[in-house]
């Protein structure tokens, strides 16, 4: 993987954070507050596994055995 991929996924997940945020936010508005949670839940769900998966990413390139391009 590259540096620049590897910036850009992370970019991505922080969007997606946002993403979740603000979906939950207005969607609170119109709607309760359980069904706006499962509304912003696939986001939220999709930047977590995306963090999880740069971190794992990160750690083997720091101990040598996946480096980063």
């Amino acid at each position: 993987m590259r540096h620049q991929t590897y910036g850009k996924l992370a970019a991505l997940a922080f969007a997606l954070i946002l993403v979740s945020f603000v979906v939950l936010g207005f969607s609170r508005g119109f709607v309760g507050y359980r069904t706006a949670r499962l509304l912003a839940a696939p986001t939220t769900l999709l930047a977590a596994a995306l963090v999880c998966f740069l971190f794992v990413r990160g750690i083997l390139s720091y101990l040598g055995i996946a480096r980063l391009e």
